[in-house]
């Protein structure tokens, strides 16, 4: 087989794999979904509701209606520190109407 053939055999394989691990990376950015009540002030990923405009912009731990991305099916199973009440806290697919910032 001639250097070129050669070449081109292994650019081929090449582009191959990196066209799968690009493939794979999109299935799995797929496989998130918005979470609500879960993340740290300032740590949420985007649209925290009244107040807020996006990423880093939710003022209170836990607040209902900001967001953030995890992997699907997970949103709910998070473990969360219950309220100063002793409600239990979960996160959710919608937003929620607990741990609002004082101004909203």
């Amino acid at each position: 087989m001639s250097t070129i053939l050669k070449s081109a055999a292994i650019a081929g394989a090449f582009a191959t794999a990196l066209a799968a691990h690009a493939t794979s990376a999109s299935a799995d950015e797929m496989a998130q979904e918005k979470c609500f009540g879960v993340s740290l002030a300032g740590e949420n990923d985007c649209a925290a509701g009244p107040g807020t405009t996006c990423a880093g912009t939710s003022k209170v731990d836990y607040q209902g209606n900001a967001w953030a991305l995890v992997d699907a099916g997970k949103c709910a199973m998070i473990e969360l520190p219950a309220m100063a009440d002793g409600t239990a806290r979960m996160g959710s697919l919608e937003p929620l109407e607990r741990d609002l910032p004082m101004d909203s």
